[in-house]
């Protein structure tokens, strides 16, 4: 027989984050005060769980819960962000993740969402699901002596100001300064009182004890809040005494490459650190090229960040704008969900419309995923055999429709 899904009941949180830990090898008994957050926190009918038959034991774990995307050109899309998705080693290859995919998205497009948003494990999974990687990340570690920055002159040159502030007011500013940056942030997402209360440690997690972190604002001449800096450092000295400190950027968002500049300066500037690790990044972020020396940046990681799986075609492509003015008829293959269709999409018009037009483009689920928020090449997926134009210049019309500017970047794990 095979494992029940179902939302759980309350009584059976407890069981149900005992196997989250267990899934992500943060083996654990849950605490009271950990139950009661999650209980707080969770949205009703969107815990999920698959319950063996035989012990009543839960077996496998999924969440989703209320958020919104930032796409081309501003606006924000509903979306259902999924997270908290394991299968005890136990139980794996008996469909569990696929029932409880499945009962999620027909219940995210029947709520009305939009998109369905996740950050993926583990690359193989998603794909199937029509999930496509539709942000990536790039972190550097900056050799801080090499950088060819004035160190003995942190301070902004603009009139501006940088303050150390504790984590009642990063709770305080940051929100407001947060809300500004995703209005312009193609990619970001939502960021909740409870997100800014754990960054801080007002609450956390039995098995994911607060760091302690130092935290920095930039405030312009005028007085306003345009960026914030979370970071710590390591505590590394030679045998000579001699300190090799390691300073790691935990969150680092700004409104201006002035801000941007100036909290880079100052991080770079700070006694005893001889390198800065700039935590995941915008791909085309500015952080090398702000330095004299741009070399003085090594790039340590690179990867895919943010899925996206479109519920609903016409509304998402509907939503954002387009660089560039063109017909494009999408004919989206998607057996096991709600995007399968043919499309007119009028990029100059910014409308979208189901039609019977013959195709110009096709592509399934997953492709249009990692088109939608402009970071994904059509003429790479046609190459890779993902998209397949079905008239000259289909494909070079949808590349240059489909792209952005500056590369989508969200911010945020979830």
């Amino acid at each position: 027989m095979s494992a029940d899904v179902r939302p759980i009941a309350a009584s059976e949180l407890p069981d149900w984050l005992n196997t989250l830990n267990t899934g992500f090898l943060t083996p654990g008994t849950p605490t009271e005060s950990d139950v009661a957050q999650r209980a707080e926190h969770s949205e009703p009918g969107r815990l999920l769980g698959g319950f063996d038959p035989d012990t009543g034991r839960c077996v496998s774990t999924f969440r989703s819960f209320t958020q919104e995307l930032t796409v081309p050109g501003g606006a924000t899309v509903p979306c259902s962000a999924v997270s908290n998705v394991t299968v005890l080693p136990t139980h794996r290859r008996q469909g569990l993740l696929t029932r409880m995919m499945a009962a999620e998205l027909a219940a995210a497009h029947a709520r009305g969402d939009v998109l369905s948003i996740l950050v993926a494990a583990e690359h193989p999974i998603y794909g199937r699901y029509g999930f496509g990687p539709a942000t990536s990340l790039t972190e550097w570690e900056i050799d801080v002596p090499r950088t060819g920055l004035d160190r003995h002159r942190p301070l902004p040159a603009d009139g501006g100001r940088i303050d150390l502030v504790d984590g009642a007011e990063v709770r305080r500013v940051g929100p407001a300064l947060h809300e500004r940056l995703r209005a312009s942030t193609n990619g970001a997402i939502r960021r909740d009182d409870r997100w800014w209360n754990l960054v801080t440690g007002k609450v956390e997690y039995s098995h994911r004890p607060f760091k302690e972190k130092m935290f920095a604002v930039y405030r312009t001449a005028e007085g306003e809040v345009a960026g914030l800096a979370a970071y710590r450092a390591d505590d590394h000295w030679t045998d000579a005494k001699v300190p090799q400190q390691t300073l790691y950027v935990k969150e680092l968002i700004a409104l201006t490459p002035r801000a941007e500049r100036a909290l880079w300066h100052f991080l770079c500037s700070i006694d005893w650190v001889l390198k800065v690790r700039t935590g995941y990044r915008a791909p085309d972020d500015l952080v090398p090229e702000l330095l004299p020396d741009p070399r003085a940046a090594r790039t340590v990681t690179v990867a895919d960040f943010l899925w996206v799986r479109v519920l609903d075609v016409v509304r998402a492509l509907g939503a954002r704008t387009y660089a560039v003015p063109g017909v494009l008829v999408l004919e989206v293959d998607d057996p096991s969900g709600p995007a399968g269709g043919r499309y007119r999409l009028d990029a100059g018009g910014g409308t979208c419309s189901r039609t019977e037009e013959p195709a110009d483009l096709r592509l399934d689920a997953s492709a249009l995923a990692s088109l939608y928020l402009g970071d994904a090449s059509a003429v790479r997926l046609a190459a890779l055999g993902r998209v397949a134009g079905q008239r000259p210049g289909a494909v070079e019309l949808a590349d240059a429709v489909f792209r952005t500017a500056r590369r989508p970047w969200c911010p945020d794990m979830f």
